[in-house]
């Protein structure tokens, strides 16, 4: 579709500044590893939410139940939420992709505590905006989470599924794979095997499976509304531009 066409030329830009952002060759030894996994976790668990967002809006998760108008979309949709939700890990058990990353964060000695007091006090104060605001962390961090429960609240699909499809499922560099093993290889006592069966099935996934099946989803959401295609673009942009400072954040912390 040509709609596709001009969303990737106008993403160009912020997706060569993501493929080519210094942070990969500064992650150099474990302890720059350790710093990027304890900030990018915030984008792996907010992207759950995102996606139960998508859950939320595009299908029947409420009783009493009724089928939803979205017959294509709500079959792509639940399909992602079993893999994101219900994964194989590497030892044969069944574990959401945050569980996951956090399992591997604490088999390579990362610190979690960042993350566990966040969702703490999200269950205290039963508000995301007051937690994120109560976040020790770098001001883009907190607001690359506000962009993101923003468009959640604003509860139009499309806009949803534009940040999880331009913002998130694009996104998984495969570079990731090869400095993973390169630091692995040098600090062999470190035990890195999680990470990277992490990543690995992120890409297989978005490659082979979530990448194709989120872009039917947009095409059935946006047809051939002109407004909503212009929404799906700028939600897009902004979602790339939020993710480079995020990037900014880790490599100025892991400079440190």
């Amino acid at each position: 579709m040509k709609q596709f066409k001009e969303i990737q030329d106008l993403l160009k830009e912020e997706k060569e500044a993501l493929k080519n952002h210094p942070l990969y060759s500064k992650i150099q030894n474990i302890e720059h590893l350790r710093v990027f996994t304890q900030v990018h976790v915030y984008a792996v668990w907010d992207f759950m939410s995102l996606l139960k967002a998508l859950q939320i809006e595009l299908t029947c998760v409420s009783t009493p139940w009724f089928a939803s108008k979205y017959p294509n979309t709500r079959y792509l949709i639940n399909e992602i939420v079993l893999a994101e939700e219900s994964d194989t890990y590497m030892d044969g058990r069944r574990l959401s992709h945050f569980e996951m990353y956090i399992d591997a964060m604490e088999s390579m000695g990362s610190d979690t505590s960042g993350i566990n007091n966040f969702l703490n006090d999200i269950k205290t104060t039963n508000n995301i905006y007051v937690s994120i605001e109560n976040l020790n962390a770098d001001r883009r961090i907190k607001e690359f989470l506000k962009f993101t429960f923003d468009i959640i609240e604003s509860r139009e699909p499309h806009k949803i599924a534009a940040a999880f499809t331009f913002g998130r499922e694009d996104l998984i560099p495969d570079m990731f794979s090869s400095i993973l093993k390169e630091i692995q290889h040098s600090f062999p006592e470190t035990d890195l095997d999680r990470l990277i069966y992490y990543f690995q099935r992120h890409i297989e996934l978005d490659g082979d499976e979530h990448g194709p099946l989120a872009l039917k989803m947009i095409e059935e959401l946006a047809k051939d509304d002109p407004q909503k295609w212009a929404d799906i673009q700028s939600v897009s942009k902004l979602s790339l531009q939020k993710r480079v400072d995020l990037w900014d954040a880790i490599l100025e912390n892991v400079l440190i």
